[in-house]
C-alpha cells in the first residue's frame, strides 16, 4: 500500500477549531519554546548555585549539594514529571494542592519546574568544574581584599567560571529543548504532542511529523550558531 502525500493539509483547517493544522503545530512549537526557556532558567540559576555550594571544602551544605545532584540527576526525568504533577499536590496543604491541581497551566508550571531541577543538577556539575579548574590563587587573593567568601564567589569566581563552560553548556541547553517533549505524558500540549494530534486528525502521519523534526533542527542548530558566538566572544582564553 503506497502512501498518500499531501502537503496540503497545512492549510486545512483542524478539527479542534483551533486553526489550521499549521497554526495547531507553530502554537505547540511556542509552548515548546515558553517551557525550555523557563526550564532553562531554572536550571541555570539552580545550577550555578549548587555547583558553587559543591566546590566548598569541609562544610555540610556542600554535601547537600552533591546530594541534590545525585538525585536529581540519576532519576530518569518521566518519573520527576509525574512526581511533580501527580503526587506533589497530594503532599502539599489541601488548599494549595487544590489550587495546583485546578490551574490552568499547572501542566506547564510541573514542566518547568521538574525539568529545570533536572537540567540544574548537570548544569551544577558543569559549573563546579569550571570553579575547580581555576587557580587557587584567585580565591585567595579576592579574600585577601576584604572580601567575604560569597563575595569571591559572586565576583570573581563564578563569573570566570561561567566563561570556562559556556560551550559545554550548550549541550544542556539543547538537551533541554529536545527534553520538553517528555512534558507531552502530564498533558503539556507542546510541539511533539500538537504534532501527534495533528497526525490523528489529518490521518497524515509523515507530513507533520518532517516539519515537526525540521522544527527541532532549526532550534536547536540556532542554540548552538548563537552559544558558540558567545563562546567566542567572552570565553576564557584557551591554551
Amino acid at each position: 500500500m503506497n502512501y498518500h502525500w499531501d502537503w496540503r493539509i497545512f492549510s486545512q483547517p483542524s478539527p479542534d477549531g483551533s486553526g489550521t493544522y499549521l497554526e495547531t503545530i507553530v502554537n505547540g512549537l511556542c509552548w515548546t519554546l515558553a517551557t525550555a526557556g523557563g526550564a532553562w532558567a531554572v536550571a541555570l540559576i539552580f545550577g550555578s548555585l549548587v555547583g558553587a555550594l559543591c566546590t566548598l571544602k569541609g562544610r555540610w551544605v556542600s554535601r547537600l549539594a552533591h546530594a541534590y545532584i545525585e538525585m536529581f540527576r540519576n532519576i530518569p526525568l518521566l518519573v520527576q514529571m509525574f512526581l511533580f504533577y501527580f503526587v506533589l499536590p497530594e503532599l502539599l496543604p489541601r488548599v494549595a494542592g487544590a489550587w495546583l491541581k485546578a490551574y490552568e497551566y499547572s501542566s506547564y508550571l510541573t514542566a518547568v519546574v521538574s525539568l529545570g531541577f533536572y537540567t540544574s543538577a548537570r548544569v551544577a556539575v558543569q559549573v563546579a568544574a569550571g570553579i575547580r579548574s581555576l587557580s587557587r590563587g584567585q580565591e585567595m587573593a579576592a579574600l585577601a581584599t576584604g572580601m567575604t567568601l560569597w563575595q569571591s564567589y559572586q565576583y570573581v569566581l563564578l563569573p570566570q567560571a561561567v566563561r570556562v563552560v559556556i560551550l559545554p553548556l550548550t549541550g544542556e541547553f539543547v538537551g533541554v529543548m529536545k527534553n520538553s517533549a517528555v512534558a507531552l505524558t502530564i498533558g503539556l500540549m507542546e510541539l511533539t504532542a500538537r504534532t501527534r494530534a495533528v497526525t490523528e486528525l489529518s490521518f497524515q502521519t509523515f507530513e507533520p511529523f518532517i516539519v515537526a523534526t525540521a522544527l527541532y533542527a532549526l532550534i536547536n542548530l540556532t542554540v548552538i550558531y548563537v552559544m558558540r558566538r558567545v563562546d567566542t566572544r567572552f570565553s576564557a582564553p584557551r591554551g
